[in-house]
């Protein structure tokens, strides 16, 4: 009997234990959303600024798809309703001394103070990062591209003990993928390079006045050269302006060119950075003061940087935060010995001679692995021009998605301040343009992300029941680089050795799979259809070579009996994308119909 009444007793305070955690489980949450019914109420300050405003505005319009209750957006005083305070006054409600020092403009801070929830930040975008950062992290949103996201649906919503402070190492982050300039997605994936049209509800972004190549623009050949051949490069001897770039000794050249870039910098108000910057070619100046500073410098990027730094003094007390942004591109490249970039200096070191199947820390691109290092050790606003696309085939297979992440952290290691990845810029439908442009965000945001990890992310989410055949179709292209050893540059020709048969049918075959297993569902088959055109555009471009070496090894073959059906087939789907471009200079499909003519079946 005393037995029976220990395990009546045992069994009573286990039950007690079990309803006490549950019910602290419950007591340590915030409930947001129950069944579709809102339980929480936005709240801003009375004088919010439009960027608080947008992310109030958009916090409740997602809450709203999420759960299916309407979200009230109110200014103090609010409802003793749990809260969600949106800004930094607004955050002051909950916690009288919160402050944004620190922050810089893009960091974040989401934090639970008792039924409260911070969604704050530093001034213009920081409250527009947290408010997505809290959207994406703990309920589960995704911008995949401009037209396509994932949106969860649960009715009852209850956020957990938070307490997030994040401000990213990166101050410039710039994704040049074509889709990636939409307004929505740069600022819901927290991008704020010069491109995206970001309006200042949006947090505006750092603009430049004269992106890049700037010498000519600024000091016209056509306007100055018959006056001021002295002001161009000697080259073997004899001024010239063709292919060339400014004579960096030249005192009057350099007032002339500071007072242009004054008046375009009167007109664009909205410039942080200015670019005085090479043309897009060599042709450096070889008269005697040029070549003296160079030969002292070690490097041309010596004169480069003494003439920036010039300039930059010239224009800093009119425009104190407008920085100067110079390229270390092509000659420029090495580190000087002497000369430091001025504080209001940037400095954009770019990656276009590197191999992009290997990460830049490897052996194969000692060279700039080299140049990083010594630029980092003097340049406190380092920024990299980075090449994450194929110019010569914006649709050919470009296997470089093993290498996004750890260039990001090799960058970040060397204390990058802004990364700029060019990729298509000119156009939709460049292979998985959506898929680069979507992981480098990420990556830009915080370096320390898993690329792995993001990639399957993103194929899973995007192509849902076809993933594992996307996924098996990479694997393929980025397996026989690897094994090729192939250099894999940003202008690589379509007879590289990776671009095998063999891959080509593989790859083929597991495109064909993942349209197989969506083909009930349109909207996902067509991000298939549009998936299995690099490989459709490389067989044409080669056809003739490729029927040989189906017959050859006695191989099936993968694509439609003629070139002109193939053809067809690729307009079809490339129409509906609205590609206009195959690669970064020409318009239209000539180099396919050219293809076509040449092609015997």
């Amino acid at each position: 009997m005393r037995l029976r009444q220990i395990i009546i007793t045992l069994l009573i305070s286990m039950l007690l234990l079990i309803v006490g955690c549950s019910q602290t489980v419950k007591e340590d949450s915030a409930l947001i959303a129950e069944n579709g019914v809102a339980k929480a109420v936005i709240v801003i300050a009375e004088d919010a600024s439009e960027p608080e405003q947008h992310a109030a505005t958009e916090l409740a319009e997602f809450l709203e798809q999420i759960t299916g209750a309407e979200f009230e957006v109110v200014s103090p005083p609010a409802a003793d309703s749990p809260r969600l305070l949106v800004g930094a006054e607004a955050a002051k409600l909950a916690e009288p001394d919160f402050s944004t020092e620190g922050l810089g403009t893009d960091g974040i801070v989401i934090r639970r103070v008792g039924d409260d929830l911070i969604l704050a930040g530093g001034h213009p975008r920081g409250t527009l990062y947290a408010v997505y950062t809290f959207l994406e992290d703990e309920l589960g949103c995704r911008w995949w591209s401009s037209s396509e996201s994932t949106i969860p649906n649960k009715p009852t919503l209850e956020v957990g003990n938070l307490d997030v402070r994040y401000v990213p190492v990166l101050e410039y982050r710039e994704p040049y993928w074509f889709d990636a300039f939409d307004s929505d997605w740069a600022v819901r994936n927290k991008s704020n390079g010069n491109r995206p049209k970001l309006d200042e509800k949006r947090g505006g972004n750092h603009t430049y006045q004269g992106f890049v190549h700037t010498f000519y623009p600024l000091i016209p050949p056509k306007t100055y050269f018959k006056e001021h051949p002295e002001w161009f490069s000697e080259i073997k001897g004899k001024r010239t302006y063709e292919r060339a770039q400014l004579c960096l000794t030249n005192e009057e050249m350099r007032k002339e060119l500071v007072k242009n870039l004054k008046a375009n910098l009167r007109n664009n108000p909205a410039a942080t950075i200015a670019s005085v910057s090479q043309n897009d070619w060599h042709g450096n100046c070889q008269c005697a003061k040029c070549a003296a500073v160079e030969k002292e410098e070690e490097s041309p990027a010596g004169l480069m940087l003494r003439f920036v730094n010039s300039v930059a003094d010239d224009i800093k007390e009119e425009f104190p935060n407008v920085a100067i942004s110079t390229l270390a591109y092509q000659y420029t490249r090495k580190p000087p010995k002497y000369v430091k970039p001025r504080e209001n200096v940037i400095v954009r070191l770019c990656s276009i001679e590197c191999s992009f199947s290997k990460p830049l820390a490897d052996e194969r691109n000692q060279n700039f692995r080299d140049d990083i290092v010594g630029w980092s050790k003097i340049s406190n606003r380092l920024y990299i021009w980075d090449y994450t696309t194929n110019f010569r085939h914006h649709i050919m297979p470009h296997p470089n998605l093993r290498v996004l992440g750890p260039n990001v952290k090799f960058f970040a290691e060397h204390h990058v301040k802004g990364i700029f990845e060019q990729g298509a810029y000119t156009t939709n439908g460049a292979e998985m343009a959506e898929l680069r442009a979507w992981v480098l965000a990420k990556l830009l945001w915080d370096p320390s992300l898993d690329e792995q990890q993001l990639i399957d992310e993103f194929i899973d989410g995007y192509y849902s029941p076809a993933a594992g055949h996307i996924r098996d179709y990479l694997n393929v292209t980025h397996d026989a680089v690897e094994a090729s050893e192939d250099w894999l540059g940003c202008f690589e020709k379509n007879t590289a050795k990776y671009l095998s048969f063999d891959m080509l049918s593989k790859g083929w075959a597991h495109l064909k799979a993942a349209e197989k297993a969506v083909q009930d569902n349109p909207e996902l088959r067509f991000r298939v259809q549009v998936a299995q055109l690099p490989v459709t555009y490389t067989f044409m471009t080669r056809w003739d070579e490729m029927r040989q070496k189906a017959g050859e090894i006695g191989a099936d073959w993968p694509m439609p009996e003629t070139i002109q059906g193939a053809f067809e087939e690729f307009m079809t789907i490339a129409r509906k994308k609205n590609i206009t471009r195959l690669n970064e200079w020409n318009e239209g499909f000539g180099a396919l119909e050219e293809a076509l003519k040449r092609a015997k079946k």
